[in-house]
This record gives structure tokens, C-alpha cells and sequence, in this order.
């Protein structure tokens, strides 16, 4: 039987058509994925060293490359269908990418037609709403170029994620400059969640027009989105308290410094003494670090979009290698 494997999205799977469902579902042997810090599992860690404790406490019992306290939602992706965990690209060429990696440049290993890959939208770093709309086209002109080049080395099947809320991120309520006009009813930066849906049209646009020009691409289109902004403000129906405080972190209002982040030590009377502390319980947390995601957020986003509930097409995860 064909093997496809995935690259990595507001409908009920009651809604998913009869023809998806009827099918068989994917047999995916392997996931590559091409995203942001958020769905990292070892890449930024084999540049600039391991992600410090207390990252990866829920789950790992200690650092493995993710900055979370536990699973990323490309972690839950993979559970779900049946493969390892992914690696990072660039922890060396002893590492095994059969089952898939987690890449920051294309390699010459992809040349399966049948991996799923995933490309997951950033946010913009030290940048303002002004800069970034600028850079907007470009991005997009990247994201469609990589598509294009991945699928020219034999990738059929996509599942893009769009961008989440910035606005709602610690990261950017402490670092940017918000007039207190700018500030919705839960707390987010308006601006810059403004920025990040403008940024999700460009990204739909794009998808489009990518569907036209790899006719034989099956691309999901997922709406991460609106997902990471309910469980901001509607926390509480969602089980969790605390939708903009970080669980792990030091200092004011967000329990976040942008210069003492999670697992940051401070010299004191000649030792290193840990300031940046993980909070006693991370599953009530949505936020962990200021820009990332708690295990139980992640784990939150991933049941409602594997259903395909907000994906566009409407489809199930393990049915994104048949097209509607």
C-alpha cells in the first residue's frame, strides 16, 4: 500500500464530506517541518546550546530541545500518527530521518513524495507594526518559494499552520510600545494581533494560488489562529487560569523580563542562582515563557485542529493526503 507522509490549521467534523471520510486514512511515514521556536524540537538548540531547566519538566523531566515544560503541538502531530518524536536537522548527520525531521533549510534527503510537511507561520521579532507590514510580501514571497522547492524535490502533501495572536504574548505586551488605548477586553495588543490577520490573508491568498499552481499538492490550510486567541479569551471555559501571565519567568505583571527569561540565573555572592522559575502548575498556565506555549496549551490546540474543525479544507489530520 502507498505510504504518504505530512508537512506541516470554524467547522465541526460533522461537516467533513462523506467522500474524505468513506477513504481509508494516510499511512504518513514520516513528518518534515518547517516552522518558528513554537514547533522547534532541537534546531535553535543545536546553534545556541540546550534549551536550560526548567524547560521540558512536564513531560521529559529535563531539556530536550523544546522551550515548552513539556510537548509541542508537531509533538501531539506525530503521537497521533503513530511516529517518533521528530529530530532536529541539524543535531548531526548521525541522526535518523526516516520518520522525519524538524528542518530549518531544505536538505537533499527529501526526495519521498509521499512525507507530509509542515510549515508553521513566526511571529515577527523586534520589529515594528510598520516594519513588519512591509516585510509581509517578502515572507510570503519565501513561503511560496519553499513550497514550491519542496515540492519540486518530490512533497505532496502540506499542512500549513497560520500565525497566532502576537498581540497576546508577554513577549510583545512587555518589549513593544502599546498605548493603553490599544489594549482589547482581554489584555492583547490590538496592533499587533491586527498585523498577525493581515498576515493570515496574505498566507490564505498564498495557499490559493499555490493549490492552482501544484495541482497535484494536497495542502491543508489550518487555523491556529483563532484557536490560540479562544484559549486566551475564553481561558477559563477551556480550563486554564492564567491567559497572558508566563508560568516560567521573572519580574511584574506577565512574570516576564526580557532580559532574565525562563531558566535565567543571576550571579549572587559568586554563585549562579536560578531567578527565571517555572510556576508549580504549568497546566493551568497557557503561556510558558513569554513567547511559548504550555504543554496543555499545545496539547489544547492540537485536539481541535486534528479533527480538521479549522482547517480548509475541513480536513482530519489523518485523512490530509486526499483532496476534497
Amino acid at each position: 500500500m502507498e505510504s504518504h507522509s505530512l508537512m506541516f490549521a470554524v467547522l465541526a467534523l460533522s461537516l467533513t464530506p462523506c467522500s474524505v471520510l468513506a477513504r481509508k486514512p494516510c499511512n504518513f511515514p514520516a513528518i518534515f517541518n518547517f516552522g518558528d521556536s513554537n514547533s522547534d524540537t532541537g534546531g535553535f538548540s543545536a546553534v545556541f546550546g540546550q534549551a536550560p531547566p526548567p524547560n521540558g519538566m512536564s513531560y521529559f523531566h529535563g531539556p530536550v530541545g523544546r522551550y515548552s515544560d513539556g510537548r509541542l503541538i508537531v509533538d501531539f502531530i506525530a503521537e497521533s500518527l503513530g511516529l517518533p518524536y521528530l529530530s532536529a536537522y541539524l543535531n548531526g548527520l548521525g541522526a535518523n530521518y526516516s520518520h522525519g525531521a524538524n528542518l530549518r533549510r531544505l536538505p537533499q534527503l527529501l526526495g519521498n513524495q509521499t512525507k507530509l510537511f509542515v510549515w508553521v507561520a513566526g511571529y515577527f521579532a523586534n520589529m515594528s507594526v510598520e516594519q513588519v507590514r512591509g516585510y509581509i510580501p517578502q515572507v510570503l514571497e519565501q513561503f511560496t518559494t519553499i513550497v514550491k522547492s519542496v515540492h519540486g524535490q518530490g512533497g505532496r502533501f502540506f499542512w500549513i499552520h497560520n500565525t497566532g495572536p502576537v498581540g497576546c504574548l508577554p513577549y510583545v505586551l512587555v518589549g513593544m510600545h502599546v498605548s493603553p488605548s490599544d489594549y482589547d477586553q482581554y489584555g492583547c495588543a490590538i496592533p499587533f494581533n491586527d498585523l498577525a490577520q493581515e498576515f493570515n490573508r496574505g498566507l490564505k491568498e498564498a495557499v490559493v494560488e499555490l493549490r492552482t499552481a501544484l495541482p497535484d499538492a494536497v495542502i491543508t490550510y489550518v487555523d491556529i489562529y483563532s484557536l490560540k486567541y479562544a484559549i486566551v479569551s475564553q481561558h477559563k471555559k477551556h480550563g486554564f487560569e492564567f491567559p497572558l501571565r508566563t508560568c516560567c519567568g521573572h519580574g511584574g505583571k506577565y512574570n516576564f523580563n526580557l532580559k532574565l527569561g525562563c531558566g535565567g540565573t543571576k550571579r549572587i555572592h559568586g554563585k549562579d542562582v536560578l531567578i527565571g522559575k517555572a510556576c508549580k502548575r504549568p497546566g493551568v498556565y497557557v503561556n510558558w515563557d513569554g513567547v511559548h506555549y504550555t504543554q496543555a496549551a499545545n496539547k489544547w490546540i492540537f485536539n481541535q485542529i486534528k479533527t480538521g474543525a479549522f482547517s480548509d479544507p475541513p480536513t482530519p489530520l489523518k485523512m490530509a493526503c486526499h483532496r476534497i
